[in-house]
C-alpha cells in the first residue's frame, strides 16, 4: 500500500514544482483558488514589522486584472454592507468614523462623515464599477486609488510583483489623485478612451452640496484634480456672489440647483471662454442681513468651502421649524394613507390550472386575463397609482409568496381573482370573502378547494405547518386592523361584479383563504362565477365577458378608493 502512494505523491510534487516555475516566468500571475482567482494583499501595522497577508478576489478581464472590493474592505479592516445599488463602506481609521458610498455605474464615489459638521466630499474614479455575480469589481489601480484616497493611507499595486500593499499606520503623503494608488517607478495609467496622463489631472467640479443654518449656509463644491486658483467676490446690490475658478470642468447642467427656502436661492454654474468656470449664487437679501460671506480650501477633502453668516432671529426660526416639522408629519401621513399601490393577484397559474369547466376553461387562464384587464383600467384611469401583478403570465406561484410579494411593494390593497366549482352543477354567483374563520360549510369547502393548491409547492409540509384553525384566529385578529377596510372593498366589489345574465350575488363571506394569510393590507378574494355551471362557463370565458367583469371589480376599487381617502383625509384635518 505504501508503494503504491510513491507516484501520487511524486506527481503532486512535480505540480507544484511547474506552478513554482510558471509564477517565476510570469510573476504577474493572478492565483487560482476554490473560490475563483486572488491577488495577495500585504497589510503593514506600524514597527517591530508587524501587520499580515491576506489573498482578495481577483479576476481577468482581458489584460485588466479586476478585484473584489468587498475583498479588499475586509482585507483593510473594512466594515461594509449591500445595498442595491452597490456598496457602503465604513472605517474608523480617524477620530470620526466617515462612509465611503460605491454605486455600480456611477464614476462618482461619495463620502460622508458620521459628523454631520463636517462636509462631504465626492470622488472621481477612473473606471465604472462593475458588478460580477453580486459582486463589485474595479481595475486593481483604480481600487487601490479609491481606498487610498478615501482612508487617507497608502494602498498601491506593484505590476512587476503582482502584488498590493498598504500601510494603515501612518497617512499618506499628498500625492496627485492621478498617481495615488501607483508605485513611484511606475506610470499613471489613464482611463480608457482619455488622451493623456494630463488629461486625467484635470480639475473637475464635480459636485455641490449646501447646508442650512439658522444664521446663514455653508456651501462645498466638491472637486477632483489638482488645486487651482480661485476668487470669491461678495454680494452686489442684488445679492449675488460669484465664485469662479481657473482652469476647470463641471457638468453645468447637473450642477445647476435652486431652493424654495433659506437664504440661499439658486446656484448657477457658467462656463468662461477656454477652461474657466464661474457660479453664480444668488442670496436672499431681502429676507436676511447678510454679515459676512468667505471661503477656504480643504486639502483633505479636496473641496472649496462658502461660510455665509447672517443676522438670525431666534424666535422666528424656531416658529418655521416648528411649522415645518408639523407639515412633514401631516405630508407622511397623508402619504401613508394614499392607495398609490394596488397588488393584482391571477389565481393558480403554471402546474397549477385551478378549477376545469366541462368545455375544457381553467380557471387560471380565466383569471389572469381579467387581472391584466383590471390593472389596464387602473392604470389608464388612475396613472399615479401603481399596479403590481404577482403573475403576469403563466406562471406557478406559491401562495405564501403572493402575500410576500405584495408586503414588499409597499401594498395598499389586495385583490385575488379566481373561479369557482362545485359538485353542484346549478351553483352560480359571483361571490367575495374576506380573511377569517368560515361561517359555514359552504365558505370552508370553497377556502379547501382553493388552499388544496399548495400540495403542488415543494415544501408545503414546512412553509404552511402552522396554519391550523386556531392559527387562522390568531391571524384574523392580527389583521383585525384592516377588517372593517377589507370587509368594506368587498362589499362595494360584489354589487357591480354582479352579472344580468340571470345570475344572482351570493354576497360577501369569510374563509380562511391561504393567500389572504400573509399580505399586511386590506384583502379580498374574488370569485367571478362557477366553471363547473355549463352556462356560467359560457360567459367566463368569453373575452369580451372578462373584460366586463374586470371594468366591475374596478368599479368597486373607484368607490372604495373614494370612500377611504376621504375618511383619511378627514381625520387628519380634525
Amino acid at each position: 500500500m505504501a508503494n503504491s502512494l510513491l507516484p501520487f505523491s511524486s506527481s503532486y510534487r512535480l505540480i507544484a514544482l511547474l506552478v513554482f516555475q510558471m509564477l517565476l516566468l510570469n510573476p504577474n500571475a493572478i492565483v487560482a483558488s476554490s473560490k475563483g482567482h486572488t491577488l495577495p494583499l500585504v497589510v503593514s501595522m506600524g514597527g517591530n514589522n508587524h501587520g499580515y497577508t491576506i489573498r482578495v478576489l481577483a479576476l481577468k478581464s482581458g489584460d485588466e486584472i479586476m478585484v473584489d472590493l468587498e475583498s479588499m474592505a475586509r482585507a483593510l479592516r473594512v466594515n461594509f454592507r449591500k445595498n442595491p445599488d452597490g456598496l457602503v463602506l465604513e472605517e474608523s481609521f480617524g477620530k470620526v468614523p466617515t462612509l465611503c458610498t460605491i454605486n455600480t455605474g456611477n464614476n462618482f464615489v461619495r463620502v460622508t462623515s458620521r459628523n454631520r459638521e463636517q462636509p462631504g466630499r465626492i470622488i472621481q474614479l477612473l473606471s465604472t464599477p462593475a458588478t460580477r455575480q453580486t459582486r463589485v469589481f474595479l481595475p486593481v489601480h483604480h481600487a487601490c486609488r479609491l481606498f487610498s484616497l478615501w482612508l487617507d493611507r497608502p494602498v498601491e499595486y506593484n505590476t512587476s510583483e503582482g502584488k498590493i500593499s498598504a500601510s494603515l499606520q501612518a497617512e499618506r503623503a499628498g500625492e496627485l489623485p492621478a498617481t495615488i494608488g501607483l508605485l513611484k517607478n511606475e506610470e499613471p495609467r489613464t482611463q480608457p478612451g482619455s488622451s493623456s496622463t494630463a488629461e486625467s489631472q484635470k480639475t473637475v467640479i464635480t459636485g455641490v452640496e449646501i447646508e442650512k443654518r439658522a444664521n446663514g449656509a455653508i456651501i462645498t463644491f466638491a472637486a477632483s484634480g489638482p488645486l487651482v486658483p480661485a476668487s470669491l467676490l461678495k454680494p452686489d446690490s442684488e445679492g449675488n456672489i460669484y465664485f469662479s475658478f481657473a482652469n476647470t470642468f463641471a457638468d453645468v447642467d447637473g450642477l445647476t440647483k435652486t431652493y424654495k427656502s433659506g437664504i440661499v436661492k439658486s446656484i448657477t454654474p457658467k462656463k468662461f471662454i477656454g477652461t474657466g468656470l464661474q457660479f453664480t449664487i444668488s442670496l436672499d437679501n431681502r429676507s436676511n442681513i447678510i454679515n459676512s460671506v468667505d471661503y477656504q480650501y480643504t486639502k483633505k477633502t479636496n473641496s472649496y468651502v462658502i461660510y455665509i453668516r447672517s443676522d438670525a432671529d431666534v424666535e422666528d426660526i424656531r416658529k418655521k421649524e416648528k411649522e415645518q416639522q408639523i407639515a412633514q408629519v401631516l405630508n407622511r401621513d397623508v402619504e401613508k394613507w394614499k392607495l398609490n399601490t394596488i397588488i393584482l393577484d391571477a389565481g393558480h397559474g403554471g402546474k397549477d390550472p385551478g378549477a376545469l369547466g366541462g368545455n375544457g376553461t381553467r380557471e387560471k387562464d380565466v383569471a389572469l386575463n381579467i387581472v391584466h384587464d383590471l390593472g389596464t383600467f387602473i392604470e389608464q384611469k388612475w396613472p399615479e397609482v401603481r399596479v403590481i401583478y404577482t403573475r403576469k403570465d403563466d406562471t406557478f406561484i406559491p401562495l405564501h409568496e403572493r402575500g410576500k410579494i405584495a408586503n414588499r411593494s409597499g401594498g395598499k390593497l389586495f385583490i385575488s381573482v379566481h373561479c369557482n366549482a362545485s359538485s353542484n352543477r346549478s351553483a352560480r354567483g359571483s361571490e367575495v370573502y374576506i380573511l377569517g374563520a368560515h361561517k359555514n360549510k359552504a365558505a370552508l369547502d370553497v377556502a379547501m378547494l382553493e388552499n388544496s393548491v399548495i400540495r403542488n409547492e415543494a415544501d408545503y409540509q414546512v412553509e404552511y405547518k402552522g396554519f391550523t384553525e386556531e392559527y387562522l384566529i390568531m391571524s384574523s385578529m392580527a389583521q383585525s386592523a384592516f377588517a372593517k377596510q377589507s370587509t368594506t372593498l368587498a362589499q362595494n366589489i360584489i354589487k357591480p361584479v354582479d352579472r344580468k345574465q340571470g345570475s344572482n350575488s351570493r354576497g360577501v363571506r369569510q374563509a380562511g383563504f391561504m393567500v389572504l394569510w400573509t399580505p399586511s393590507m386590506p384583502s379580498a378574494l374574488v370569485e367571478v362565477g362557477y366553471l363547473s355551471n355549463p352556462t356560467e362557463e359560457q360567459i367566463l370565458r368569453d373575452r369580451q365577458e372578462q373584460a366586463k367583469i374586470a371594468y366591475g371589480i374596478f368599479k368597486g376599487v373607484q368607490l372604495y378608493r373614494k370612500n377611504y381617502e376621504s375618511s383619511a383625509m378627514a381625520s387628519l384635518t380634525k
